[in-house]
């Protein structure tokens, strides 16, 4: 995959390539970036790329030729411009731009971007209802997203179950020791019994899912083994199979209290 991203800071983007996976994924050659100043095709000799807007109005507003001519400079790809008008970053998003061979992100910066530069790109994108002072940061958002998800990057035991994938919250993580501070590690886990963990771990995910996200909950496709959990949970009942595991895992726990 490529990425090109039209900024007017380059120097935003420095760490973010040089850092974590995304360097990793850099280095193994899953992903090449290309980072493109916007200002190298201003028109004037103070390479200046805004204005006050037609009409009056507060701020600057970026002119459309200097960004325009930035994205006729590229090769062609899907192109997107960052704006809190733009359909909102979801994962199922994020695995679609996976797909694509070229992702273009036009970063925009002080009070806005002049209207026209809408005729030039395939569609706006927004990373949350809120306001930033530019683009970039959602750009590397998004780059972070769809990097993650392209083949052999990272683990796919990894992506396996994740947060909001068939609209749920992934269910709570621990790590060892069994008792950090009087919080224990639920029983459960140390069974062996890796079908009831599995059963677990979703009940959790429905439970924190209708707590937290009821908006995704609503989504979440109701078989009969979800319908189980949940009424164990509004019966506030362990289940057999629940039972039976956490005796298994209590035999283990007893030898680390």
């Amino acid at each position: 995959m490529k990425i090109t991203i039209l900024t007017l800071f380059p120097e935003m983007f420095t760490n973010f390539l040089e850092t974590s996976i995304i360097k990793k994924a850099r280095l193994q050659g899953h992903v090449t970036f290309d980072i493109i100043n916007i200002r190298d095709f201003a028109d004037n000799k103070w390479n200046r790329v805004d204005t006050p807007p037609v009409g009056g109005g507060a701020g600057m507003i970026l002119q459309a030729e200097p960004i325009v001519k930035a994205l006729e400079s590229v090769d062609p790809g899907h192109k997107m411009l960052l704006s809190p008008r733009g359909n909102v970053l979801t994962n199922m998003k994020a695995t679609a731009l996976s797909q694509k061979e070229h992702l273009i992100f036009v970063c925009g910066h002080y009070e806005g971007i002049d209207e026209r530069v809408n005729h030039f790109i395939d569609e706006e994108i927004s990373i949350g209802d809120y306001i930033l002072t530019g683009g970039e940061l959602g750009a590397m958002v998004i780059s972070d997203a769809v990097i993650r998800l392209l083949d052999e990057v990272i683990s796919t035991e990894s992506l396996d179950v994740e947060s909001f994938d068939y609209h749920l919250l992934e269910y709570p993580q621990y790590t060892e020791p069994y008792d950090f501070r009087g919080y224990t590690v639920p029983t459960i886990l140390y069974s062996g019994n890796h079908a009831a963990i599995r059963k677990w771990r979703l009940k959790e995910s429905l439970r924190i899912t209708r707590e937290r996200r009821p908006d995704l909950f609503k989504k979440i496709t109701k078989d009969n083994e979800i319908k189980k959990l949940l009424k164990e949970i509004d019966d506030d009942v362990i289940g057999e199979w629940e039972k039976d595991a956490i005796e298994k895992g209590s035999r283990f726990t007893k030898n680390k209290t």
